[in-house]
């Protein structure tokens, strides 16, 4: 790879990138905006350990099955790079009809869930908060799908820019909510009662709804600009459509569930330490998970400049080299990146965990966790990366093979017998977390420098 060709492909790649960061950090923003108002509430430890057990358990199974949706970013992004828009439009389409059987998937876990979650070996206490909240995100389903395919559709066009307006201005509608719903006030006479986590929750939902219907009025404004001409296309379900967003999307939805369910795990496992491990726990998954939302928009961005170049490759009017430069530079940057937050997290952790609350005892418990997750972000940031770089060109078993070896049959196997057996408790599971992240950034990077070499041989 020429350093010449990785500073051609930086500059676009980083333009499309930067509004999706903004995106991207709207969103994980919050669930951070979420945790800062319950950890202010009477009885923090406990109040954040329900949200956190709430919350971990909704992301896993909803980002899980809605990952599916992320196979349209190959189909759409090569369509557009191809300037084929009419396919682009069928592919948004069939990405609603995808997302409407999920969202019927989704609804019937969320049913069952609660009763499963009644059955876990956690503080009672903590459950009679976490099971309402539970109920009261799985409201926002269909607007996240809905927004899962709006996204899609926009960032392949170019669009990135009304997704950032969205996520951003979304916080403010959460804020507003977590506000009125969490504490409670009055109105004119009117009492608005304080629901407290549960309200939390339902404040989550409504943001979502909102998020939906802007990607809405952005799609049409778009569609009223550049000509898309989304009316014209033919309201007409093609089995053929769905079964190629499934073959690409069920490795992708199940490689994130893969990640995410081992967070989940981990915060199942730390729960039964008691509410005080389990909120340091909260804060310090909090702070990683909004580092890593940088890497995951720089993933988006390298998908999808890798498929608008085997986009243009296909049609001859592009080379597997720009494809190429787009992978390196994605994972040049997303590396690049996570080193700063890895300063951040090894030199300032107790000023970072005294941003989500005053109480001494939770912030101790979250600053060993958080020297800990300065060791993964630099690993973090190259292997999601790297796994978008793969979905661009449309190869995404290995992502998901790479997952469930280095998560499930090592890291967290590992991340147990340091917990347990070897008594460090939940910073054992967090050094199997290292662990299984380090491996996974090599694995893939090996699996992307293999998938140019067969691009360039014109396998």
């Amino acid at each position: 790879m020429r350093s010449r060709d990785l500073r051609a492909e930086m500059s676009p790649l980083l333009k499309l990138a930067f509004p999706l960061i903004l995106g991207e950090l709207g969103w994980v923003a919050m669930t951070l905006v979420d945790t800062i108002m319950v950890g202010r509430m009477q009885e923090p430890a406990l109040n954040m350990a329900a949200s956190a057990l709430a919350g971990v358990l909704f992301n896993t199974v909803a980002f899980g099955i809605a990952g599916v949706l992320l196979g349209l970013d190959s189909v759409i992004s090569e369509a557009f790079g191809a300037e084929d828009i009419p396919a682009a439009n069928r592919w948004l389409l069939h990405g609603f009809a995808m997302a409407s059987l999920l969202a019927l998937a989704l609804l019937a876990v969320f049913t069952a869930t609660p009763v499963v979650l009644g059955h876990f070996p956690v503080d009672k206490q903590i459950l009679v908060r976490a099971i309402p909240a539970l109920r009261g995100l799985t409201w926002g389903v269909v607007p996240l799908l809905a927004y899962f395919v709006l996204r899609r559709y926009l960032q392949a066009a170019h669009q990135a820019k009304p997704i950032a307006f969205a996520l951003i201005s979304a916080n403010l509608v959460n804020i507003a909510f977590d506000w009125l719903l969490i504490y409670g006030h009055r109105f004119a006479g009117y009492t608005v009662p304080a629901f407290g986590v549960v309200g939390s929750s339902w404040a989550t939902s409504l943001a979502r709804l909102y998020l939906m219907l802007v990607l809405v009025v952005a799609l049409w404004r778009a569609d009223r600009h550049k000509g898309f001409r989304l009316s014209a296309t033919p309201l007409r379900i093609e089995t053929e459509h769905l079964r190629r967003i499934w073959v690409l999307g069920a490795p992708v939805g199940a490689q994130i569930l893969i990640e995410i369910a081992i967070f989940a795990l981990v915060t199942s496992l730390i729960a039964t330490f008691g509410a005080l491990p389990l909120a340091g726990h909260e804060i310090a998954l909090q702070c990683a998970s909004t580092s890593f939302m940088v890497p995951l928009a720089i993933c988006s961005a390298t998908a999808v400049r890798v498929g608008h170049a085997l986009g243009k490759v296909r049609i001859g009017t592009g080379t597997v080299v720009e494809a190429e430069a787009a992978g390196w530079s994605g994972i040049l940057a997303g590396a690049a990146v996570m080193l700063i937050s890895a300063i951040c997290f090894l030199f300032i952790p107790g000023i970072i965990a005294g941003l989500f609350t005053p109480d001494p005892a939770v912030i101790a418990g979250a600053v060993p966790l958080l020297r800990i997750a300065a060791c993964f972000q630099f690993f973090d940031g190259i292997q999601v990366v790297a796994a978008g770089a793969m979905r661009g060109a449309g190869k995404t078993t290995t992502p998901l093979w790479t997952h469930i070896v280095c998560y499930w049959l090592v890291g967290m196997p590992l991340g147990w017998v340091l917990a347990f057996p070897l008594h460090l408790g939940p910073r054992g599971l967090w050094m199997g977390l290292v662990i299984a992240l380090g491996g996974a950034a090599v694995v893939l990077v090996a699996s992307w420098t293999r998938l140019t070499r067969q691009l360039q041989a014109g396998l």
